[in-house]
């Protein structure tokens, strides 16, 4: 009887145990449904997972949505607009800032003035259903055609980068385009001083395009006269400003004797080579030249109080020694 018992007992303390340490479900199952499962659905628990979360390609540059409206990429912008066409014409006008300095010793002055462009792009039309005009900053500059502006006689010259750059363009549904910039430059001016000091001086500064001659590039003022406008503030100490004005020329460039004289040496030392020997002769031709022209008149009264009246002084002043009697030597050494 006691056997029995001990016996049942032990039977349900090990079918308790069993049920404790067993896991729920069948264990076939669970790794039946560990295979089943894919390695995405797996990792899909991880943060971060390299799978899930892709990183951009870096070397696959994203153009902007005004670089897609605009088709930069469908075009070759180191091409005028135009080209193998009829000269391209490009409109200028001029805000004069400032006439900051005239040198009578390196016989030059110093302007900042702000340069505007006007051409047409058919390469940059684009759909618009306001009709309003895009402006951009001087980083779509460097993707487009813009034309070669630089200063004929000019010493040095920067462009404004305060903040940031200032350069500005504007691209009208039409493809015309404004492209505006801020520039300092310092030019030469030949003086005739002569008359000094009751002289008058003209000087320019003269606009002109680098590589373009006139057969593909127009560089004509936009409005006249009207398209130079001036400070009204604007005044210098030794001069006044009589008048500004604008006009234009053409400039022609040809070959100098100096390169037919080098073309003619290195043609006697490399007869194998007469295809290179162009590079010699500089491609002649006429080049719009547009300029600003003013006119300075010198102050001559403010000569008179720096100059002259401290000159006359110190004469009459020295005259003084005569009327001191000629033994006070000590009196008359320094007023003579």
């Amino acid at each position: 009887m006691h056997t029995d018992v001990a016996l049942l007992s032990a039977l349900l303390w090990m079918s308790g145990v069993s049920g404790h340490s067993r896991p729920r479900g069948h264990p076939y199952r669970q790794d039946r449904l560990a295979q089943d499962m894919s390695p995405t659905e797996g990792l899909s628990h991880k943060i971060g997972s390299p799978i899930l979360e892709r990183r951009q390609d870096i070397t696959k540059a994203r153009r902007t949505k005004s670089e897609q409206l605009l088709r930069i990429d469908d075009h070759d912008f180191t091409m005028r607009p135009g080209f193998g066409g009829p000269a391209v014409p490009v409109g200028v006008d001029v805000q004069v800032e400032s006439l900051d300095a005239i040198s009578e010793v390196d016989m030059d002055f110093t302007m900042t003035l702000y340069l505007r462009h006007y051409w047409r792009d058919d390469r940059l039309s684009f759909k618009s259903n306001t009709n309003q005009s895009m402006t951009f900053d001087g980083r779509l500059v460097k993707k487009i055609w813009v034309p070669d502006m630089f200063f004929v006689h000019s010493k040095k010259s920067f462009t404004h980068d305060t903040t940031t750059d200032n350069v500005m363009l504007r691209v009208y549904p039409d493809g015309k385009v404004l492209y505006s910039l801020r520039v300092t430059v310092t030019a030469m001016c030949s003086m005739d001083l002569s008359r000094f000091p009751l002289d008058t001086q003209t000087c320019s500064l003269e606009i002109e395009s680098y590589a373009y001659t006139d057969d593909d590039l127009l560089l004509y003022w936009k409005e006249g006269n009207k398209s130079l406008n001036t400070d009204e503030r604007i005044s210098l100490s030794q001069f006044l400003i009589q008048e500004f004005h604008t006009t234009t020329k053409l400039a022609f460039y040809s070959s100098t004797g100096a390169a037919r004289k080098w073309r003619a040496v290195f043609k006697l030392m490399f007869k194998d080579c007469e295809d290179s020997f162009s590079l010699f002769d500089s491609s002649p031709g006429w080049y719009n030249r547009l300029y600003i022209n003013f006119t300075l008149r010198r102050h001559i009264f403010f000569f008179l109080l720096q100059t002259y009246f401290p000159a006359t002084l110190m004469v009459m002043l020295s005259w003084v020694s005569f009327w001191i009697d000629r033994r006070a030597v000590p009196a008359r050494v320094p007023l003579g």
